[in-house]
C-alpha cells in the first residue's frame, strides 16, 4: 500500500469496486464508439466518426489552429490535415486567414456544419431525456458531476 492509503496492484486489498467501475466503464465505452458512428452519419453519411469528435469541439470552443486542433486531441499532423480536409470537402467547416498570423488559419463550422450538429445534438438530447425519464434530475447532475470529475482526474 502506497504511504497515503492507496492500494497497489496485487497487495491483496479489495478491488471490488475498481473491478465494477472497469466493467461499466468497458460498457460505456463500447456504447459511445458505436454512438458517435452513428451520429457523425446522421450529421453527414460521410462523417467519419474521429471527424465527428473535432466537429464537436469546433462548435463547443470556437474556431482554432489545426495544430491546437492536433494538440487537444492527442494525434499528428497528418491525420488533423486528413481529417479537416474530410470536413471541409462536406462544407461543415472552412479554413480562414488568422489575423494573428498570416501564415496560419484558423478552422470554424459552417452555418450548414452548425445547423446539422445542432439538429442531430437536439435529438440525442430527446433521446437522453427520454431513456432517463425515471431519474431523478439529482441524480443525472450528479452522473454529469461524477464523469466531469473523472475526465478531469484522467486530464491531470
Amino acid at each position: 500500500m502506497h504511504q497515503t492509503g492507496t492500494p497497489e496492484p496485487g497487495d491483496g486489498a479489495d478491488h471490488e469496486e475498481f473491478l465494477a467501475l472497469e466493467r461499466e466503464l468497458a460498457v460505456f465505452l463500447r456504447r459511445a464508439r458505436a454512438s458517435s458512428g452513428e451520429l457523425a452519419r446522421e450529421v453527414h453519411p460521410d462523417l467519419e466518426p474521429a471527424a465527428y469528435g473535432l466537429l464537436i469541439r469546433l462548435v463547443e470552443a470556437g474556431q482554432q489552429r489545426a495544430t491546437d486542433l492536433a494538440a487537444y486531441f492527442g494525434v499528428g499532423k497528418a491525420t488533423m490535415s486528413r481529417q479537416l480536409r474530410a470536413l471541409c470537402e462536406l462544407g461543415l467547416v472552412e479554413r480562414e486567414p488568422d489575423p494573428a498570423d498570416g501564415r496560419a488559419s484558423l478552422i470554424r463550422v459552417t452555418e450548414e456544419g452548425a445547423a446539422r450538429f445542432q439538429r442531430v445534438r437536439d435529438a440525442r438530447r430527446a433521446q437522453y431525456m427520454s431513456k432517463l425519464a425515471d431519474w431523478d434530475r439529482g441524480e443525472i447532475a450528479e452522473l454529469a458531476r461524477l464523469l466531469h470529475q473523472l475526465n478531469a482526474s484522467a486530464e491531470g
